[in-house]
């Protein structure tokens, strides 16, 4: 997937709130929801329940975060 089509989802979802699994290795994930608080050139945010985490929209195209609506 393209970085630039990741980048306008990621703005498409701004006001919603959102399902979030990363993934992180060895059959390890962590699931989380929120909402994306700010969106940056190379990063973007995300207001979650477990506090605020910094994620790139690498991480969405080699699917090591995988984000949907509710």
């Amino acid at each position: 997937m393209n970085i630039n089509l990741i980048k306008k989802k990621i703005i498409n979802y701004k006001d919603n709130k959102l399902k979030i699994k990363v993934n992180l290795g060895r059959n390890k994930s962590e699931y989380l929801e929120g909402q994306i608080d700010k969106i940056y050139n190379n990063i973007f945010t995300i207001n979650t329940n477990k506090g605020i985490r910094c994620f790139s929209y690498a991480d969405v195209a080699t699917k090591v975060v995988i984000i949907n609506r509710f």
